[in-house]
């Protein structure tokens, strides 16, 4: 746990280097991440009532999550289009300051045509450079504002930058959120190179797999359906996150990542 003896949370320097260690290992803590297929494997694949999260079986199908955090933004009612015509359900993980309070009619599409809509903070602080106190501020105030927008609470979250730790972990359970992490990131929003975004993409694909891309960085929506059309000729079936763990479901606090 990040703490000092006093129990005051260390300083960013530390932090930043115990955060990379996580991302990496995830290891101690408390937050050793769960695989998709572990979590699949906690429900036994009779129990029809808690696989009612999704009509895919992934035990059985070549299955991939794609997500996009920090909308929405400009461009995500033509992702939503895309989406739409291609028949491809998403997790977005939203921003709450500046784009969930922003576009409350395209969080409210989001939710409406099916996908996932998630939490991913409030303003994108470092959670882990955080008192609990802020940590929940942070995810609370998000969960409020989709809330009333679309009148369900998240049940799954994304820590920024991936960085979570004993604490981020207990709020969240407190909060009935889940962690989810990825498997596949085409660092987005370090290019507008759509073509090598798409590249990224699919050489890192793979079987339950959950792929990280960004909604509101300038080459991300156009790769979208280049991305889309190529994991399917290779026979991947696109979920959602809940999909993807069903027929178990996402625990409070657990981190999952493939």
């Amino acid at each position: 746990m990040f703490r000092t003896e006093t129990g005051k949370r260390r300083g960013p320097a530390v932090a930043l280097l115990a955060a990379a260690s996580l991302v990496l290992a995830l290891s101690g803590c408390g937050v050793d991440p769960i695989s998709p297929g572990d979590a699949r494997g906690k429900v036994a694949a009779s129990d029809d009532k808690a696989g009612a999260a999704g009509a895919v079986d992934c035990a059985k199908t070549k299955c991939i999550a794609l997500t996009f955090d920090a909308g929405p933004g400009k461009d995500t009612p033509h992702l939503l289009d895309v989406l739409k015509e291609k028949k491809v359900p998403a997790t977005f993980f939203l921003l709450g300051k500046k784009h969930v309070d922003r576009y409350p009619d395209v969080v409210k599409r989001i939710s409406d045509e099916g996908h996932e809509v998630a939490n991913h903070t409030w303003t994108h602080r470092i959670l882990t450079d955080l008192e609990a106190d802020e940590v929940r501020d942070e995810l609370s105030r998000t969960q409020d504002a989709i809330e009333k927008i679309t009148g369900k609470r998240p049940t799954l979250m994304r820590p920024p930058q991936g960085r979570t730790d004993d604490t981020v972990s207990e709020v969240s359970r407190e909060l009935g959120l889940a962690q989810v992490l990825w498997s596949v990131t085409a660092k987005d929003y370090s290019t507008t190179d759509s073509e090598l975004i798409r590249k990224r993409v699919l050489d890192a694909a793979d079987g339950d797999g959950i792929i990280l891309l960004h909604d509101i960085y300038d080459g991300t929506v156009p790769a979208v359906p280049g991305i889309i059309d190529e994991l399917k000729r290779r026979g991947f079936t696109f979920v959602t996150v809940p999909q993807l763990l069903a027929p178990g479901k996402a625990e409070p606090g657990a981190v999952y990542r493939p």
